[in-house]
């Protein structure tokens, strides 16, 4: 396979570009729409005010958390130098773990407006995720970032500016971050489970996703690897979530659905 060069702006007016990064979010927000929508009819503590400000508040919760996220745990000496370069997201630099942090806390004034109960709305919240999280993968894909190791596996991708193969590994975070989690979730949800347990299969299954394909990702260039010449930060981040999601998952077992 070849890499196929895709220029990243998706349609230039002229007096303004149009990124194919950005429309991989609007994408995002809108199969979370639809998804919610379409799972407040089978719940009776819905409606179209709450789904509306539930997307509208998880995206400034992604796209501050996120960003800020990225500047703090992968690129803080270039944040502190010169800070205004966090508004700089046309060329990417987005932290999932940043904009699941600024979902929570969206998700924590979302619910003392509705009052509602922490993690029934993130229950409600989990299965929205995943397909956001592969067209994201898809937009850094796009971009020509977050690259895998160089290999000469059939199952990498040659990249002409490069001279090399690489393996695609925005393609297998969208596909199992995405698509296999997705998939995962919305089954799982389908029918009634005790509180917590959906937003604990999220946190174990993306922790795991993603600790395993960051071993063929290569780490950011001005990290590098944190320890043992293979820990990410990438791993270090996803490590806390798959424990967390354990212990939720026991705890809520104990509960009825």
């Amino acid at each position: 396979m070849t890499y196929p060069n895709i220029n990243p702006i998706a349609l230039d007016l002229g007096f303004a570009q149009i990124y194919w990064y950005g429309l991989m979010y609007l994408a995002a927000f809108l199969a979370a729409y639809f998804l919610a929508n379409y799972r407040a009819k089978q719940a009776d503590n819905w409606n179209t005010q709450q789904i509306e400000d539930l997307i509208f508040y998880g995206a400034i919760g992604v796209i501050i958390g996120g960003r800020l996220g990225y500047m703090l745990f992968y690129n803080l000496p270039n944040f502190l130098s010169d800070p205004l370069s966090i508004f700089a997201i046309q060329g990417g630099g987005m932290s999932f773990h940043g904009g699941f942090l600024g979902v929570l806390l969206a998700m924590v004034i979302f619910n003392r407006k509705y009052n509602k109960s922490f993690f029934s709305t993130m229950d409600f919240v989990a299965p929205l995720v995943p397909l956001g999280l592969g067209f994201g993968r898809i937009g850094n894909f796009i971009n020509g970032e977050l690259w895998g190791k160089v290999t000469t596996s059939p199952l990498g991708m040659y990249i002409q500016e490069q001279g090399v193969s690489r393996y695609p590994s925005q393609l297998y975070e969208a596909f199992l971050e995405g698509l296999v989690l997705f998939i995962i979730l919305w089954l799982y949800s389908n029918k009634p489970r005790p509180l917590m347990s959906i937003s604990a299969l999220f946190l174990i299954f993306y922790g795991a996703f993603r600790f395993i394909i960051e071993f063929v990702r290569v780490p950011d260039v001005q990290l590098g690897y944190l320890a043992f010449e293979w820990l990410t930060m990438g791993q270090l981040l996803s490590l806390p979530m798959i424990i967390l999601g354990i212990y939720l998952l026991q705890k809520a077992n104990k509960k009825p659905a």
